[in-house]
């Protein structure tokens, strides 16, 4: 099993945030799933107006975000998995195929939130079938604020001139081991 850390530290467009603004995010693999937990600053934005679990729109709250790709397919589509968690126990999981091109939205997750003063941790586990095939490139973000207000960071910076998540080009390599006897 091995574990990586991410560490969204940077504004989207890169300028770097306080230490205390910036989250953390561990990946590791077990024989069936990539576990992600999260420990996020808690900024008390509203929660979405839905109930808790598999919530479309996620984007538009706070929320801290993951995503992982494989190479193209024949045709030159990206497959992705994009995963978002929400500090009130809301989640969204896409997989996508092409930019922005989704292919399924799955509906349950094993995740759990909890807010602890001013930061949250969660835990979500996402089944190995989910993921596309590797190699793999990953990037992450967290999202807050309302409005005129919004707040985009990540981890590695998208340059342009607006937050697109969606950018994989700025996506980095990273290698997920399976435990033993799992193919």
């Amino acid at each position: 099993m091995k574990t990586h850390t991410l560490e969204i530290a940077h504004t989207w467009d890169g300028v770097p945030l306080w230490p205390k603004a910036r989250t953390s995010l561990e990946l590791r693999t077990t024989f069936d799933s990539l576990v992600l937990t999260v420990d996020a600053p808690f900024y008390n934005d509203p929660p979405p107006d839905a109930a808790v679990g598999s919530t479309d729109g996620l984007w538009n709250y706070e929320v801290v975000e993951f995503f992982l790709s494989g190479p193209s397919v024949e045709n030159g589509d990206i497959p992705y998995l994009e995963v978002e968690l929400s500090p009130h126990g809301h989640f969204l999981v896409l997989q996508l195929l092409g930019i922005r091109e989704r292919h399924q939205i799955m509906p349950e997750l094993s995740f759990s939130a909890e807010i602890q003063g001013d930061r949250w941790h969660g835990e979500a586990a996402i089944p190995r079938e989910w993921l596309p095939p590797g190699p793999h490139r990953c990037n992450a973000y967290a999202v807050r604020g309302q409005a005129e207000h919004r707040h985009y960071m990540a981890m590695k910076p998208v340059p342009g001139e607006e937050p697109d998540f969606h950018r994989v080009m700025y996506f980095v390599p990273i290698t997920l081991e399976f435990e033993a006897g799992d193919e």
